[in-house]
């Protein structure tokens, strides 16, 4: 159901089931899939798509123009996947030409009220941002993070997957996966073990990770030889493991510590 008052564009393709509230404005070139629920005074801008049951809350700005200065009126896009939550007054911005030209959002994140995500941004499936929470441009985080209310992240930064991210901090670095991170300028405060324990990682697994943490973080040897230890170690085979290890190993601004 499509409200009279809704302006769609004649271009915009609109799945089967969608229903856009009054006052929200389709760009051009948009696709909405199908079961998607576009609140009252959404915009929804040019070349955006949004998958299959998603939710847009009221006042929402999705796939506007990015706001870069590198930015000259290039034909770039939004995508986003399945079952979204984007709530009141959050805006999530397209890609630049010098970026790649696109912001990719995975399935089943929640963005709360106030939260934004600029240009080229990469964020995976059930991520989390809470209220007021900001990402500046091509950071990139993966699966099941959470980004604490009122915390801002540094362009160019990533973080891991099933990492912590407490209100009011401040990112100018990459937060390995597993991990908590807290203050105004982020530092590692051990794993995230509630959010580990939620999601039923096995206890062997828990260890694993505590003792890469020691390791790595807590310990008095070279970053090098701690990773040299733990891949020549016991717990070198768990994947968990290897995943951190390989974050770290590919890390460009360094590593909160």
């Amino acid at each position: 159901m499509i409200h009279a008052t809704a302006i769609v564009d004649p271009t915009a393709e609109v799945g089967d089931g969608v229903e856009i509230g009054p006052y929200s404005i389709i760009q051009k070139g948009a696709r909405i899939g199908k079961g998607t629920r576009i609140g009252p005074h959404v915009f929804i801008g040019e070349w955006t798509q949004l998958g299959e049951r998603c939710q847009i809350f009221q006042f929402a700005s999705v796939g506007e123009a990015p706001q870069a200065l590198a930015y000259k009126g290039e034909k770039t896009s939004l995508r986003m996947g399945d079952q979204n939550i984007v709530r009141e007054f959050v805006t999530l911005n397209r890609g630049t030409a010098p970026g790649g030209g696109e912001t990719a959002i995975g399935h089943g994140n929640l963005f709360m009220a106030y939260s934004h995500v600029a240009h080229d941004c990469t964020i995976g499936n059930r991520v989390i941002l809470a209220n007021g929470a900001t990402l500046a441009g091509h950071i990139m985080i993966e699966d099941h993070a959470i980004i604490g209310g009122l915390s801002a992240i540094h362009q160019f930064c990533r973080i891991g997957t099933h990492a912590f991210i407490s209100g009011m901090t401040g990112i100018t670095l990459d937060v390995p996966p597993y991990m908590l991170a807290s203050g105004s300028r982020a530092k590692l405060f051990g794993l995230n073990t509630v959010g580990l324990k939620r999601f039923k990682f096995p206890e062997t697994t828990l260890r694993a990770l505590k003792k890469a943490y020691r390791v790595i973080f807590r310990s008095s040897l070279t970053l090098e030889k701690a990773m040299k230890q733990l891949r020549e170690g016991e717990f070198s085979q768990v994947p968990e493991v290897q995943h951190l290890l390989q974050f770290i190993q590919q890390s460009k601004r360094g590593i909160s510590r």
